[in-house]
């Protein structure tokens, strides 16, 4: 079983690319996610399953310099499931999956 998090987070949209929204992984939880994952793969992303009210989907984290934190990105799909728009605090679940 991979570590596991629960924490509370806004949606944002980023200045550069809008078409993506995206939320911030706390950054103690996103150190000890780094310090773990020691094989992360492609751009440093973490696999990870993720639950956010009743959807749940499996993704990757992408680390952010400007963050200084990993990011998850929301697909528009699970935003219009869970009504949350940008600006919106959504209660996430994530597990790191060690098995690909």
């Amino acid at each position: 079983m991979g570590l596991r998090y629960t924490f509370n987070a806004i949606l944002w949209e980023p200045q550069v690319e809008p078409a993506w929204v995206f939320i911030t992984v706390p950054e103690d939880q996103s150190d000890e996610i780094s310090e773990s994952v020691p094989n992360q793969v492609g751009f440093g992303s973490v696999r990870v399953a993720v639950t956010i009210g009743t959807s749940t989907w499996k993704t990757s984290l992408f680390p952010s310099k400007r963050a200084e934190a990993y990011v998850l990105p929301v697909k528009r799909a699970i935003r219009d499931a869970e009504n949350l728009d940008i600006g919106d605090t959504a209660e996430v679940s994530l597990e790191v999956l060690t098995d690909g």
